[in-house]
């Protein structure tokens, strides 16, 4: 039987950049040992500590975001709010909303749509962790993300029944839209965004969401 020593020395740094891709490994939580994680121990870290970890391979991996990325998350959550409350489509979640994707396995998008078809009941389920896959899910990516790590997101969302994924990348002011986890396209700061099948009708102007701040 591997102790839970045995399984932190295999997780070692190289094994972890080749599990994540070059991430700063201060993004990489300790304890509990790596490899030895639970949804449990998520769940405790936003409670007592108010950090956000995802769980992947039994391993606790702090989300990356900046205050910048955090504005940009915000103001796409609301948008997207303003959009989807009056017309009854569904709900929103932010940058705090933990997604069960699959067992042992927990992500947490900046901006999540769900659409009201996941609640039978009319009502959001009181869970610490929501086992459902978003119909979009919203990533504003960050100088720490890497390319493994957000190829490996893009397939989780899509494995778990996500419909639309948008990469926002401020630093190039564009977002890249996938309707799968091989096709895409790539919406420059000219343009404008749009929720495609998922939010028909919902238009975001990438100049508008770039700037700064909007003037007084």
């Amino acid at each position: 039987m591997t102790t839970a020593l045995e399984t932190t020395q295999l997780w070692t740094a190289q094994r972890l950049y080749e599990r994540f891709g070059p991430i700063p490994l201060y993004r990489v939580r300790t304890t509990p040992h790596p490899g030895t994680a639970t949804e449990d121990d998520v769940v405790w870290l936003d409670d007592h500590e108010d950090r956000l970890c995802e769980l992947v391979d039994g391993i606790l991996v702090e989300k990356a975001m900046g205050a910048y990325e955090s504005m940009l998350g915000v103001e796409i959550a609301s948008l997207l709010r303003n959009w989807v409350k009056p017309r009854k489509l569904g709900t929103i979640l932010g940058a705090d909303g933990l997604l069960k994707l699959a067992p042992g396995l927990v992500r947490i998008p900046d901006v999540a749509y769900f659409a009201m078809e996941k609640f039978p009941t009319g009502r959001f389920p009181r869970a610490k962790i929501l086992p459902l896959a978003p119909d979009l899910a919203v990533e504003v990516l960050s100088d720490s993300n890497t390319k493994k790590e957000m190829a490996e997101k893009l397939s989780d969302y899509f494995t778990a029944g996500a419909r639309l994924v948008w990469y926002v990348d401020s630093k190039a002011q564009q977002v890249q839209v996938f309707t799968d986890p091989t096709h895409s396209q790539m919406v420059k700061v000219d343009q404008f965004l749009d929720g495609g099948e998922v939010l028909p009708g919902f238009a975001l102007n990438l100049r508008e969401l770039f700037a700064e701040l909007p003037p007084e």
